[in-house]
This record gives structure tokens, sequence and C-alpha cells, in this order.
């Protein structure tokens, strides 16, 4: 495990460095990597790796939406509401309808596996967009009119609505019927994810005043092991209360996050928020590497030409949906041009359940799988280089 990991590091900072010499995203070194030294390329990796994979990614992205959490203004983010709320869902919607619409003809399934297969490869990735979010608020770019707050709670929220969507669908592809609980459980997961996330940074800040009133370098990174702690409990509880209800992990890991920077003074959060960036740089490259890494790469060739234009006529439902939500909104067309940009990343969840419907023996599994990599390999760093090339052109600076 210990040579998979040295690898991991090694090479992933190696082939970032690279690519952000060059001027390209650091993300597509790291993937690129992982795919090489994945079992299906080189095989580099130990299977004790491979096997607390998905919790490795788990615990990557869960940094990451903490610093999120502590990055964000809740100020900010109630002046986009509306927007922000019909981007955690409408794109999805559309993206999937497109599926539906288009993959029957495209790619031989039946109606309800395109369904599937639209579920599968309708979710943002919070990986590629969430990191990038928290830069630009930090930056202040874009935030006067709170671009960056609405695209990362739109992408929190997304993965969320898709999830549950996905295995609605997978039931039905099985044989099964629909219940109209299933899909209540969409709100109720997003609702008692942000109770429960608010419920913990309340707790965790009268904790923090109590034991530690007087701040210091060392008592901050006490909290930071603390607060990170409770993310995973968090995460545990969603899995734990799945039988008999649904929350959402995540969100409720941002909203702590947010909790403790409204109530704590502003140089305790802020300081959080730089432990919490230094930590991203280790959890970035295991995130990604491990991402390229879930690639199955012997899938891309088999997915061919249709895959390659489903996957487009999708994207274009998507941004369809992206203009919707933004109908009414102040932001010019390249603002919104921008959220489209934005909103076409996949990776984290199309690795994490891409493989789902193969294993389940549906027969769209393997056509599944084939446009999910193949969708990661494109949209991935095609979001990335758009978003990295045009971020600091679109978004003006907030002027203090």
């Amino acid at each position: 495990m210990l040579l998979s990991l040295a690898i991991i590091f090694l090479l992933g900072f190696s082939a970032a460095a690279i690519f952000e010499k060059i001027g390209l995203p650091r993300i597509i070194g790291m993937l690129g990597v992982g795919i090489i030294i994945s079992p299906y390329v080189l095989d580099m990796l130990d299977s004790s790796i491979l096997g607390i994979s998905s919790e490795l990614r788990q615990i990557a992205l869960i940094i990451i939406l903490i610093k999120a959490g502590l990055s964000l203004n809740l100020s900010d983010l109630k002046k986009v509401g509306r927007p922000a709320v019909l981007m955690s869902f409408v794109p999805a919607c559309l993206e999937i309808v497109g599926y539906t619409l288009f993959a029957p003809f495209l790619l031989d399934v039946s109606r309800i596996e395109a369904a599937v297969m639209g579920a599968v490869l309708s979710a943002v990735s919070p990986a590629v967009v969430v990191p990038r979010m928290v830069k630009l608020i930090e930056k202040k770019r874009g935030t006067e009119k709170s671009i960056p707050q609405m695209i990362l709670a739109g992408a929190s929220c997304d993965d969320v609505f898709v999830i549950v969507l996905f295995s609605t669908f997978v039931t039905m592809a099985q044989g099964g019927s629909a219940k109209g609980v299933d899909f209540l459980n969409i709100p109720i997961s997003i609702i008692l994810g942000v109770l429960l996330g608010t419920v913990a940074g309340i707790c965790l800040y009268l904790l923090f005043e109590k034991a530690y009133k007087h701040d210091s370098r060392i008592r901050n990174s006490t909290k930071v092991v603390i607060i990170l702690g409770t993310a995973f409990l968090l995460m545990s509880v969603e899995t734990l209360v799945k039988p008999y209800v649904a929350i959402s992990g995540l969100l409720a890991v941002v909203a702590m996050a947010c909790v403790i920077k409204l109530k704590s003074d502003k140089s305790v959060s802020l300081r959080l928020s730089e432990k919490y960036g230094k930590l991203w740089l280790g959890a970035e490259v295991v995130l990604f590497v491990l991402v390229g890494a879930a690639v199955d790469v012997r899938y891309t060739l088999a997915a061919g030409a249709s895959a390659l234009l489903m996957i487009f006529i999708a994207l274009t439902f998507r941004a369809v949906g992206v203009i919707i939500c933004l109908l009414g909104t102040k932001l010019t067309i390249k603002e919104r041009l921008f959220c489209i940009i934005a909103y076409l990343p996949k990776a984290t969840v199309q690795a994490a359940i891409g493989s789902v419907p193969l294993s389940l023996g549906l027969s769209c599994g393997k056509t599944v799988l084939s446009v999910a990599v193949l969708a990661i390999l494109i949209t991935a760093p095609l979001g990335a280089i758009g978003i990295d090339r045009t971020c600091y052109r679109i978004l003006e600076k907030e002027e203090s």
C-alpha cells in the first residue's frame, strides 16, 4: 500500500506540475496518471489501495466541501436563491430527457435503460467544480453577482438529486416499479441533510467557544481534526439511516461548515479555511488519480462515434437547462456562458456508479459504462480548461 501511495503522490504531483507549466489544468495530469497506473493499463496499484479507493475519494471530497462551506457567504447566496435552487435539478433533468429521447436510436437501448444512462451521466462533478468555485470566491471573481456561490450550491445538490433518480430508474430497469416515495426522498434528503449539518455546526461552535475561547494556531489545528471527524460522522449517519430515511451527508458537511463560519469570528474561519486549503493539496492528488484509476479505458473504444454524439447532444440539453435557470437574473451573456461551461465536467459520480448497471446484470450495463468512461475523458478536461481559461476574462473582480 505504501508503494502505491508513493506512486500516487509523486507521479500525481509531477504530472500536475507539468500540465500547469504548459498552461493546462492540473486535473488533466492527475487523471492521466490514474488511467496509466490503473489495473486496466500498467496495473501499478496495490489491490489494498483499490479496495479502499472509494473511501479515499470520499475523504478527499469531504475536505474540499468543508473548505467550500467555510468560503461560502450565506448572505451572498440568498441574493441568488431561486437560480441556485433551479441549478440543482433543472440541467440534470433536461440532460436525462436528452438521453431518454436519443439514446434508444443512437445506442440501441430501451427507454428505461436510456433513463438509467441519463441518471449516471447527468451529474456534474463536484470534485472538478467545487475547488474552482472556492478559488474564485477567495479571489472575489464574480462574487458581486454571487456566480461562483450559485454554481457551488447547485453542484452540491445536483448529485443528491441524480443519485436518487438513478436508484429509482435502476429498480424500474430490473423489472420493479417506481414509487412516489422514491421521488419524495429527493427534497427530504436535502432538507434533512441541511438540518443535520446545521445542528452539528452549532454544537461544534459551542464546543469551540467553551473549550478554545483563547485561540491559537495549535487549537485551530485541533479544530480542523474535530471538524473533519464530525464530517466523517455525518457521512456515516447517511449510510446508517439509509434503510429508513434519506439524508444527504455531503450537504450536511457543507451546512456544518457554513454554520461554523457564520457563528465564528472572521479571523477564525479564515484560518480554518487556510488549513483545509493545505489539506486539499494532498487530497486533490488522491482524488483525481484514483478517479482516473477507476476509469476502464477498454470501454472507451467500445463506445464509438454514436456515444460521442450522444454525449454532446445531452450536453446541449444541459446547456439549455442552465439558460432556463438563469432567466430573470442580471447576468450578462458571457456570465451565462461561464455558468454553462462550469456545469460541463463529469468525473466523480460517473466513476462511482458507472459500473453499477453492469454489476447488476442489466443488458445496458456495458453501454452505460462505455459512455460514462468517454464522458469523463471528454468533459472533465473540457470543463476544467473552460473554467480556468474564461473565469478571469468573464467574471469581474468585486471591489471591496
